[in-house]
């Protein structure tokens, strides 16, 4: 997709692939549930089934084989994984896939082989390539027991492709509390193939999908905790119809509005050609907002359903345990506020 898109092909197209996604998600809760504390802890077979739906491909170019949307094009799609709380690590995926070698691509693509990326090191052990051998410890890999092999950031700077299964790694993982879970990779001269990365904003993409992932995780939260207050009945009456309840779900709507529109403002910037500090200002801010947001409504809404709310039959609390293992994904709401105000110049 070029710059010359219009902003109404955007919105169209986001719209296609929001209600293309939201019908393929349609019994996303339940199978979210079903998935919690399992290994790999996601569907592969649904995997395959996002990417014939070209999901996985959606922002790779098209010289690539790829569907070569926008970023608004990309959070509709992130948006509806939230509300369906897709446990497949999709956002990760596609951000490694504009970095692979063509001899590994197509199998990517069509859902054969997942590749996940490992981006944060060990502080006393960080990943380096020596002679083809991959050293080090990579730590905090979502999802990491379901991937066929992973694109490891190296502490120089560029990247190592190193298959799952290869001699010189080993993997430990440790439960989440959305019932998936982060890997610790342990290399020890595990053979890899060195992979640069021509795109710097491939992260800043992955970053602002994720705060649109907290979006839907918001937005459904609320749609679920206003249903249960205009159904739920106390002293003959619907309790939402008590004014102090509505005043709560008055101010989680304002923080719910503030989030979209970060991420629309931040969508539409980018897609018009926002680059560089103004790029990454707008990233941070609707990151930023999603984690706040986030956070306020799910807790508020385990609140707002009561004593039902805190038990694991009931579905809020999925989202809110969603929203609390995301808050820190791709950086936490300290992070990119102080990564806001530096690249505006705030204070200097």
């Amino acid at each position: 997709m070029t710059l010359d898109t219009s902003i109404s092909e955007r919105k169209e197209n986001s719209r296609m692939i929001s209600e293309s996604a939201a019908a393929a998600l349609a019994d996303g809760v339940a199978r979210a549930r079903g998935l919690r504390f399992s290994s790999p802890g996601f569907d592969r077979a649904q995997w395959s089934e996002f990417a014939e739906l070209g999901w996985l491909a959606l922002r790779l170019p098209e010289d690539r084989g790829g569907l070569g949307m926008g970023v608004s094009e990309y959070c509709a799609l992130a948006q509806q994984l939230g509300r369906a709380l897709v446990p497949e690590p999709l956002i990760g995926a596609i951000g490694a896939l504009g970095m692979l070698p063509d001899a590994v691509l197509t199998e990517v693509v069509e859902g054969r082989r997942i590749v996940l990326p490992a981006l944060s090191c060990s502080a006393d052990s960080p990943t380096e390539l020596r002679a083809g051998k991959l050293y080090g410890t990579a730590v905090h890999v979502p999802m990491a027991a379901g991937a066929d092999a992973f694109l490891v950031r190296l502490d120089a700077g560029d990247y190592a492709l190193v298959d799952a299964s290869a001699d010189g790694l080993t993997m430990d993982c440790a439960n989440t509390h959305d019932g998936g879970h982060l890997g610790t990779l342990h290399f020890d001269g595990a053979a890899a193939e060195q992979v640069s990365n021509d795109n710097p904003d491939t992260w800043e993409d992955a970053t602002l999908a994720t705060a649109a992932y907290l979006q839907g995780v918001a937005e459904a939260s609320y749609e679920l905790t206003l249903d249960f207050l205009k159904t739920r009945q106390q002293f003959g009456k619907p309790i939402g119809s008590y004014q102090a309840l509505q005043h709560r779900m008055v101010d989680l709507y304002l923080e719910l509005s503030l989030l979209r529109v970060s991420i629309a403002g931040a969508t539409a910037a980018i897609d018009d050609g926002a680059t560089g500090a103004a790029r990454r200002a707008e990233v941070s801010r609707a990151r930023a907002r999603a984690s706040r947001a986030a956070d306020v409504i799910c807790r508020q809404a385990v609140q707002l359903h009561g004593g039902i709310g805190y038990t694991d039959e009931a579905d809020i609390g999925l989202f809110l345990r969603k929203g609390m293992t995301l808050q820190a994904s791709f950086g936490g709401q300290s992070m990119h506020r102080r990564r806001f105000y530096n690249e505006k110049g705030v204070g200097q």
